[in-house]
């Protein structure tokens, strides 16, 4: 589970290229304008270094001396990390741009570029960070409600959300109409839904179907 970070706290940015003029010309851009900079001339060492579930933003040089860009973007996906990347290039084509913001990339800017145009890019992936991580923090609430329902309350708002109504449920369950409310109800207060169809998106967001008796 990503640590969420403060909200006071500046956004940490990760810089990874090979060339130390262009780290210390970035580092200090993005520090001028207040936010937190890490840099690293390698993948490997930022791997290491266990930042990459803080980073809000990551530039990375799509050409690196041991692995490409391309594959460092490949190694967080499969480390379950969705990172915003801005990629950096000297060396640019578009079958490799193609691949990146096929991939995720935020933006793919060719050097030399305009110190405006990389914060811009910057400022892009860090608001697409916020809105994953507040995505996550609203998945990971919504799971712990469902798993405060009871059995019978995970069987009844599987049914209602299916479409069916309280008779039928009733039917279904073995159990009385009146039952089925109450149960309904309680479902509905424990998961904080406002409405049918509110359960119903996340009946659908959590997998949630019927399982009919055969």
């Amino acid at each position: 589970m990503p640590p969420q970070a403060s909200p006071d706290a500046a956004p940490l940015i990760v810089v990874i290229d090979d060339e130390e003029p262009i780290r210390a010309a970035l580092r200090s851009l993005l520090r001028s304008v207040g936010f937190e900079v890490e840099a690293f001339a390698s993948p490997q060492a930022f791997i290491a270094a266990d930042v990459a579930p803080k980073v809000n933003c990551l530039i990375l040089d799509i050409r690196l001396p041991m692995a490409s860009g391309l594959d460092v973007q490949a190694q967080l996906a499969g480390m379950g990390l969705q990172v915003p990347i801005v990629f950096i290039t000297g060396h640019g084509d578009i079958p490799m741009t193609v691949r990146a913001m096929k991939a995720g990339a935020v933006d793919f800017l060719a050097k030399p570029f305009r110190d405006q145009d990389l914060l811009d890019a910057v400022a892009v992936a860090i608001e697409r960070d916020r809105r994953l991580r507040d995505g996550d923090t609203a998945r990971r609430d919504q799971q712990e409600r469902f798993r405060s329902l009871s059995e019978r309350e995970r069987e009844v708002m599987a049914l209602a959300t299916a479409g069916l109504m309280n008779k039928q449920i009733a039917h279904e369950l073995g159990l009385s109409e009146i039952t089925v409310k109450i149960h309904r109800g309680k479902v509905m207060r424990k998961m904080a839904a406002q409405s049918l169809a509110e359960l119903v998106r996340m009946a659908d967001a959590l997998g949630v179907r019927p399982q009919r008796p055969q």
